[in-house]
């Protein structure tokens, strides 16, 4: 019989939140047995991580309620002493965080913190654990790995960074891996190449994996069976393969629905201006960009982060523009908009030259090219209410009186989704997809004719990311907007775009119209992007990862 490495039975974790109490995960109960996988999937608040988290008693401590049993190896979290929980983390089981950058000391070298760990949990001399932390670097596909060891954490790109925390998390040896949205902030490629890495080590230790996603194709790709979550409760469980092709419940059917895919053809709800475009050529060019060039100097080097691109935008159209992280899609987003000045090339807005204008020369322009972040949170002052930051564009038009200004922030917010009686809460007080819709708010308020959106989309979950796509594709057939959608995931760029370029560093490699790019890619690295999409069907993903190990080495390990 094999062993339930995981036993959970009524879980219940309650957070106090001022005087009143929230109940984040409600009778959860399930079981994991050694060498399979299960994936917690639902949007974001809807429980997983906090059940995470309960595996390893991470809330004890904390102020939060906990009742149910949890049962990990054997040992009952609830009741274990100081001394058990220790052994319990990194010995028996060990987490992997969606952020490194938080979970690794910046000041301390990457192979002294594995071999830290390593030290805690063993007998180890200091030079057997440097000797540990060394091969499971290796394991984990860090290339020449006894120097990297010596390295910190923010001379590792992202993916490199994640695959440290893995070694960490291996090197005692653990039987259970639990993954919290380990892939979320990591480019297509790198990302598949986390998953397959985390296959292989399922697959040779024997350990079990406990992974926790929002993207339902990330699961796909990893697990044995699926359990779906929506406000702390499990709303349908089963094996991977069942739940994904006939689910059950209507919840999962409106979560598969909303997520996007590179192999059907774009859904019609965030069709932006497609069915409303001329024929190519007809609508002329709105923007358009020459040769466009940025360097950038560090120390006494310089590097090139777009190199001779050129494009157009169309009004009422979408450009997609999509590129693993370096690939220079955001810098070329910024010079599309003048925040940054190009370094060479042109730049054509309506025919006429503002590559070379001064900001003063700009100004007339400026409103009508507009920009929406990839992190609201960073782009909104946390100590100004989100309504004070939509006025903001208004004020410095200098056209409309307070009255008027205020009248036409409430209008906005009220168009994007948004209760307009919210005028004075704070940025903290809303979701991320609430977040970024205010973004867009203060992105319309000067009534702009191109706006470039960076990864609008990147840290929602599925159904949120919906929305916000749709609502984009809404306030474009209305209002007439040109679109540059930069993303690295290809399944939205699809569903969003009419023509997509393809950036690899500084260049575009190819370019065309959605069916062109997706249907019949030219270019080696567009077709590799492609290969390491998630798929929903779980033997199409292990088709995938097959043939990923076939594929010409074309993009880094990262």
């Amino acid at each position: 019989m094999t062993e339930q490495l995981v036993q959970v039975q009524d879980l219940t974790v309650d957070f106090s939140a001022g005087e009143e109490t929230v109940r984040a995960v409600d009778g959860l109960s399930f079981t994991l047995a050694a060498g399979r996988a299960i994936g917690l999937v639902g949007e974001s608040g809807s429980g997983k991580s906090t059940v995470a988290g309960a595996l390893l008693g991470l809330h004890r401590g904390t102020g939060a309620e906990v009742g149910g049993t949890v049962r990990v190896g054997g040992t009952d979290v609830a009741t274990a002493s100081e001394r058990d929980l220790r052994a319990l983390r990194g010995g028996v089981a060990a987490m992997v965080f969606q952020d490194p950058l938080s979970a690794l000391d910046p000041y301390y070298a990457v192979g002294d913190q594995i071999a830290e760990v390593y030290r805690v949990h063993t007998d180890a001399t200091r030079r057997a654990a440097r000797v540990r932390a060394v091969e499971v670097l290796d394991r984990v596909g860090i290339p020449d790995a006894a120097r990297r060891a010596k390295a910190r954490p923010h001379e590792f790109s992202g993916g490199m960074r994640q695959r440290a925390l893995i070694a960490m998390a291996l090197a005692c040896e653990p039987r259970l891996l639990i993954a919290d949205e380990p892939t979320t902030a990591l480019d297509v490629t790198v990302q598949a190449q986390i998953l397959d890495l985390l296959h292989d080590l399922r697959r040779e230790t024997g350990m079990g994996l406990l992974l926790v996603t929002h993207d339902v194709g990330v699961a796909a790709e990893s697990v044995d069976e699926i359990l779906v979550m929506r406000n702390g409760r499990e709303v349908e469980r089963g094996p991977v393969g069942d739940v994904l092709g006939t689910p059950k419940e209507t919840y999962t059917r409106t979560l598969l629905a909303a997520v996007p895919r590179v192999d059907t053809p774009m859904a019609p709800v965030v069709r932006g201006a497609r069915s409303v475009n001329a024929p190519d050529g007809a609508a002329g060019v709105l923007l358009e960009a020459v040769d466009l060039r940025r360097e950038f100097r560090r120390g006494r080097e310089t590097v090139t982060a777009v190199d001779g691109v050129s494009l157009t935008v169309r009004p009422g159209e979408t450009l997609g523009i999509v590129g693993e992280s370096g690939s220079g899609k955001t810098t070329l987003g910024r010079m599309l908009v003048r925040l940054l000045d190009p370094s060479a090339g042109r730049l054509r807005y309506q025919g006429a030259e503002i590559g070379t204008l001064s900001e003063k020369e700009l100004r007339p322009h400026r409103r009508e090219l507009q920009m929406i972040f990839q992190d609201p949170v960073s782009s909104l002052n946390p100590r100004r209410s989100i309504g004070e930051s939509v006025a903001d564009p208004l004020r410095a038009a200098g056209v409309l009186d307070e009255t008027r200004i205020v009248s036409r922030v409430r209008d906005l917010l009220e168009r994007v989704g948004l209760d307009p009686d919210r005028y004075d809460r704070y940025p903290h007080e809303f979701s991320g997809g609430q977040r970024q819709r205010v973004g867009i708010a203060r992105a319309l308020a000067a009534e702009p004719r191109l706006i470039v959106c960076d990864e609008p989309v990147s840290a929602l979950d599925v159904t949120t990311q919906a929305q916000v796509t749709a609502l984009l594709a809404e306030l474009q057939r209305e209002l007439g907007l040109a679109l540059v959608f930069i993303a690295h995931d290809l399944a939205v760029v699809r569903q969003v775009s009419d023509r997509v370029a393809v950036m690899r560093n500084g260049r575009i490699v190819e370019q065309g119209t959605v069916e062109q790019v997706y249907g019949a890619p030219a270019d080696p690295y567009t077709k590799q992007l492609l290969a390491a999409v998630p798929a929903l069907d779980p033997e199409l993903a292990a088709a995938r990862r097959s043939a990923r190990g076939t594929l010409p080495e074309t993009v880094s390990v990262a």
